[in-house]
């Protein structure tokens, strides 16, 4: 009972982590329409600042709200500097951008921090477990992300769908030559869209970097499960990323921790500790082909307006 208890609460964590970094993914797609594969650097990056910030202010807090800000800043300029220039390009050329400057955040962290990766302390009262029901307890870190990534989804889903800004995201989403038309600024709607992105993706890593090493090239295999999620969820959809994220980051989780036990009634026990991560992948990717075949546009899409 503890374990499945345990691995569900994991599953809800890392799905909601997955969620923070697919929701900027997927509005700077749905709204931008701009594949950006440094999305993944940039949580790199919020996880290398809340580092750095917390060494130097000895604040775990105080070092991880510098880094978000740090995070926001570096996706503005990047759109500024870089990005904004590729709009209305072929998604190629996207592509190829800004894989260059997933080499380029790799080889400036390598200069900046070295090659070894990093670690993030936790403070002592986020060390404790915490008993969530009679006899079962959780770690407070954990239950720590999973409090601020619900209270960040509904912050999103309240700006989104209540605001005036959220207005002008969605319709933006829908129809950006009308939005040019009524006289509204574009060019910085879309910054402030990256930006926001970017923002997410960094609280996402910094709130990962405690739990795994701060190391180079840690993006890029969770922004692969992040463009899965969108796909599934739909593209431009808030609420698709919040749902396929859970979708994705149970299967995943309860897959490692049940699947070897399963695997090993066939196998060695080798054999299923290696295999049971891959099967894990493989259902994932199978939920996002029968989608692409059974519902092309997300099983939530953004709605059309």
């Amino acid at each position: 009972m503890y374990l499945v208890v345990e691995q569900l609460l994991n599953g809800l964590q890392f799905g909601l982590l997955l969620f923070l970094l697919a929701a900027g993914l997927t509005l700077v797609f749905g709204i931008m329409d701009f594949v950006n594969l440094a999305h993944g650097s940039l949580y790199m990056m919020g996880a290398y600042f809340a580092a750095t910030f917390a060494a130097w202010t000895g604040s775990f807090v105080l070092g991880s709200v510098m880094a978000l800000g740090a995070t926001l800043l570096l996706g503005i300029a990047l759109e500024y500097v870089a990005l904004r220039h590729l709009y209305g390009r072929d998604h190629l050329d996207q592509v190829l951008a800004t894989f260059g400057l997933i080499l380029f955040f790799n080889d400036a962290v390598r200069l900046i921090w070295g090659p070894a990766g990093l670690a993030l302390p936790l403070p002592a009262w986020l060390t404790v477990p915490v008993q969530i029901i009679p006899g079962i307890y959780y770690p407070a870190y954990r239950l720590a992300i999973i409090a601020v990534a619900l209270a960040v989804a509904a912050l999103l889903y309240i700006v989104v769908m209540r605001t005036r800004v959220g207005m002008l995201i969605r319709a933006g989403a829908s129809n950006r030559e009308m939005i040019g038309a009524l006289g509204i600024n574009i060019k910085l709607l879309f910054t402030l869209v990256f930006g926001l992105g970017a923002a997410l993706a960094g609280l996402a890593g910094l709130m990962q970097a405690p739990i795994l090493t701060v190391q180079i090239g840690m993006g890029e295999n969770i922004l692969i499960l992040a463009f899965v999620i969108i796909v599934i969820g739909g593209i431009g959809s808030i609420r698709g990323a919040f749902l396929a994220a859970i979708f994705v980051g149970m299967i995943d989780t309860l897959g490692r921790a049940f699947l070897p036990d399963l695997l090993r009634k066939v196998l060695s026990g080798a054999a299923a500790s290696t295999a049971a991560p891959a099967l894990s992948s493989m259902l994932i990717y199978l939920l996002m082909a029968i989608v692409l075949v059974v519902r092309p546009e997300g099983l939530f899409p953004a709605a059309k307006r």
